[in-house]
């Protein structure tokens, strides 16, 4: 039984074609074949598609053609946005990579470094690279002098912290610890006291914050203290007064610390070291020791030495443990202490391996070996064999090259006094000690970030005399700041330190003479601060 009802639909489009539309209600039905539906209703077999050529308008109709241009446009659109999809896609994709990507071989990365002033550089490195090798890629790629002080840093400025990468970690798995909105960043310096203590452990250790519980008199040996940092069946004990800033409170309370192979405590009970007044702190299993840069500014600390522990996979500032110290010695020796026993021997393989390495494949080639110092001033060359002669000949070629250098400079003839001046200021720029218009709390904070060890020292103009420079030398953990004067000679300029007793041509003379010579000073020029450009 079949129930049918007819009706017409005005079709709202461009091709506007009365179509029949049957509705009815289908029972007891077999289906009809392609040709009866055309001989009962006027369908054809593909009226279905209203796009078709095959419909029942003619084939070369306006309507037709206009139909197939709208669905051609259309499908053309959809293949557009798709393209325009794609290349975001891959927009996002780069953007990415720029920071921190892995590539299509998912064994590389792309980190970004910076240096003192901020400029950056972005460099490709294994999944596997570690601190030290960074180090050396960018020694490299600028051209730096290898003195093995030059350190990769983790500076946290969310948090207003930052601490020493060790050579042997892996870089990726410092950045694995950083949060997602956080502002991180590597930065690429040198840092002189890295493994100072090895070399003067009664600088970094004072007596009375050094102690071995096992030992009678409570008093360790110095000349052993490393070996026993470094012992894993012993330790010095370091113990002392520290500020601590109290949990959830602005507040800082100074308590009695002992710091232990099994971690870090405080005494509730003045300095008993009882187990019953004892509280656990941290240990350094999973924890790192990190400086505060700005102690007093940004946690309301009572010194500008403050140092925390931070847990490895936490970004959180309520995460932190704040403590803070009464001078910089105390403080250095607590890091530098935690930096031991977090990882013992390993620092001192650390230290010793750039050294291991010099001593077994010394970087000369075989040109530079074969190379041999010549005289050519008489009528015939000769080989220079005695090594002392050989040693003032290259002086005396420095010198003269320094003299002619200076008259290039002020012109022909006998310079003026300014003219010498200006020869001089023009020779200095060049030396990667002198830095021109540092300011006094920069020199100070230069110094710092490169390691507060005798010796370190750089040289800049003075600003409250704009004619004579100024030296700034670390000693005994303390910046202290020298004024250098010109000294006028009939017509002749010169520098001094002491009041004219010590003269000398120019400043690249007088930091050579300080190098060899204490003079003056509390102690020689050994390691000057050096910024680079990466």
């Amino acid at each position: 039984m079949f129930t049918c009802f007819f009706g017409h639909v005005k079709l709202q489009s461009h091709c506007c074609k009365r179509v029949h539309i049957c509705y009815g209600l289908i029972s007891d039905f077999s289906p009809l074949s392609a040709e009866e539906s055309s001989r009962r209703f006027g369908i054809r077999p593909n009226d279905t598609d209203l796009w078709s050529h095959d419909s029942t308008v003619p084939r070369g109709s306006a309507s037709v053609q206009l139909g197939c241009s709208v669905r051609r446009e259309r499908e053309s659109e959809r293949e557009r946005e798709r393209e325009r999809e794609r290349e975001r896609e891959r927009e996002t994709h780069c953007c990415q990579a720029l920071t921190l990507s892995v590539l299509s071989d998912a064994s590389f990365y792309v980190i970004k470094v910076y240096n003192e002033d901020n400029t950056s550089r972005a460099v490709e490195v294994p999944s596997d690279i570690t601190a030290r090798d960074v180090c050396q890629l960018f020694v490299l790629k600028n051209h730096c002098i290898d003195d093995h002080s030059w350190t990769l840093f983790e500076h946290l400025s969310h948090l207003g912290i930052e601490r020493t990468i060790e050579d042997h970690e892996s870089v990726m798995e410092v950045l694995s610890g950083w949060g997602v909105d956080t502002d991180c960043r590597l930065y690429f310096r040198k840092n002189f006291a890295k493994y100072e203590f090895f070399r003067k452990p009664l600088d970094f250790f004072p007596d009375h914050m050094v102690s071995i519980s096992s030992e009678a008199n409570g008093m360790v040996d110095h000349s052993q203290l490393i070996q026993t940092f470094l012992n894993s069946s012993t330790c010095p004990e370091i113990h002392g007064h520290l500020h601590a800033k109290e949990q959830s409170r602005k507040s800082w309370k100074k308590f009695y610390f002992v710091l232990r192979r099994s971690g870090l405590y405080f005494s509730n009970k003045g300095t008993s070291k009882e187990p019953r007044h004892l509280q656990f702190i941290a240990d350094f299993s999973d924890s790192d020791v990190f400086t505060m840069l700005s102690a007093k500014k940004l946690h309301g600390a009572p010194t500008d030495y403050g140092f925390c522990v931070k847990p490895t996979k936490c970004s959180s500032a309520r995460d932190l443990k704040l403590l803070c110290a009464d001078d910089e010695q105390t403080r250095t020796c607590w890091i530098t202490a935690m930096r031991l026993l977090k990882y013992g021997m390993q620092l001192y393989q650390n230290f010793i391996q750039p050294h291991q390495k010099q001593k077994a494949s010394p970087m000369r080639s075989i040109s530079e070996n074969s190379l041999v110092a010549m005289d050519f001033s008489g009528q015939k060359s000769r080989v220079i064999e005695n090594p002392s002669e050989v040693m003032s000949v290259a002086v005396e070629e420095g010198l003269s090259w320094r003299r002619k250098s200076c008259h290039r400079l002020s012109g022909h003839g006998s310079p003026s006094t300014s003219q010498n001046s200006l020869s001089n200021i023009a020779l200095h720029l060049a030396q990667s000690w002198f830095h021109s218009k540092l300011s006094r709390d920069e020199a100070q904070r230069l110094i710092t970030q490169q390691g507060l060890i005798d010796g370190v020292f750089l040289l800049r103009d003075s600003q409250s005399n704009p004619k004579t420079f100024v030296l700034s030398l670390c000693h005994m953990q303390k910046i202290k700041h020298f004024q250098i004067l010109p000294v006028d000679d009939e017509g002749e300029l010169f520098y001094s330190l002491d009041d004219g007793h010590t003269r000398f041509t120019d400043l690249i003379q007088l930091v050579e003479f300080y190098q060899l010579n204490r003079g003056v000073l509390p102690c020689k020029l050994k390691h000057h601060c050096a910024r680079i450009t990466l």
